[in-house]
């Protein structure tokens, strides 16, 4: 049997420059987080003569293009590892949620399969090879970032370049930076989930369509992240979570579909709280919100009062790790 355990992600800077239709032409930076909340895969030789695969649905099949799941069906198809599999997928917190959970559960699954082969893969070909898998064969309309931090962990700037290559540099952030941030950033899930590719269809089709307005709106987010992560590098933890409030407000120049009237009031009352800023993470439309406080009680307090529930967590050093291999 072999398990994997592949973190889950928060966006810090640069969200949205990581799609093909931007970065194609442009280039694209984005600063993420690897988190303490995991999709687990385990894989596992069965007696029967067929592949079963157990997530939030059975299928029990005899190849692999007849499986459903298309993230499964694809990797078999490049990667066939059986018949006589049984491939079983858990996590701590449901899809659709904004925490790139498609992309975790992709590079989580790869690492299983190269390890059933005994391929020796390392981050970067595990992120390149499941960018490939979710954009290039199923025709997805996301970003690199969630692969590749996946793939990599920890707290890591990426640039995303025309080419289609991706850079890769960890953040340099002090410890007493990253137990800041570990202390004071707060998410509470807004009972709202979609899948990101909704989401971001209309910022694809205008920058496809070279919409000054949303291109522009792209560049500053660039910029700003970039700022971001100046602002941590230099340990100014407060600037960063101002800078974060910035970054929401101009997110949501993007799509009428980026927010909505229950969320913009769940925002306005942790700013009330004392919360210094905050974002929606992920594409938008739902899922988690999060926000830097200073005092957390307060934030806390607020959310309680509206019903939300808190997603507690911490930094993940590592990216993609094999927990058991026998």
């Amino acid at each position: 049997m072999l398990i994997t355990r592949t973190p889950l992600r928060i966006t810090l800077g640069g969200g949205g420059t990581d799609l093909p239709s931007y970065y194609e032409e442009h280039g694209g930076m984005v600063v993420s987080a690897a988190i303490t909340k995991h999709i687990y895969i385990s894989v596992n030789r069965t007696f029967t003569d067929d592949y079963f695969l157990k997530y939030s649905q059975l299928e029990r099949v005899d190849e692999p293009g007849q499986i459903e799941h298309p993230i499964v069906r694809e990797v078999l198809k490049a990667h066939d590892i059986g018949p006589s599999v049984e491939i079983v997928s858990t996590a701590d917190i449901p899809s659709g949620t904004g925490l790139g959970s498609s992309g975790s559960f992709t590079v989580g699954l790869l690492k299983a399969v190269h390890a059933m082969q005994r391929n020796h893969v390392s981050a970067s070909d595990l992120g390149r090879e499941a960018c490939e898998i979710e954009i290039d064969r199923l025709g997805r309309t996301v970003g690199k970032q969630d692969q590749y931090i996946a793939s990599f962990g920890g707290i890591t700037r990426f640039d995303f370049n025309p080419d289609g290559s991706v850079d890769v540099a960890p953040a340099r952030l002090s410890s007493d930076t990253v137990h800041d941030l570990e202390q004071h950033l707060l998410m509470f899930f807004t009972g709202y989930s979609r899948a990101a590719d909704e989401v971001l269809a209309e910022q694809v089709v205008k920058s496809q369509q070279r919409d000054q307005s949303m291109i522009d709106n792209l560049h500053f987010v660039k910029d700003l992240g970039l700022r971001q992560l100046d602002a941590l590098e230099r340990d100014d933890v407060s600037g960063f979570a101002e800078l974060m409030h910035e970054h929401w407000l101009n997110k949501k120049k993007r799509s009428s579909s980026m927010s909505n009237p229950r969320i913009d009031h769940l925002y306005d009352l942790g700013r009330d709280a004392g919360a210094r800023g905050g974002k929606l993470v992920g594409a938008g439309a739902g899922g988690f919100l999060m926000f830097y406080a200073e005092d957390t009680r307060r934030v806390r307090a607020a959310m309680r009062e509206e019903g939300l529930s808190e997603l507690r967590f911490g930094i993940d050093p590592a990216g993609s790790t094999m927990l058991v291999r026998e």
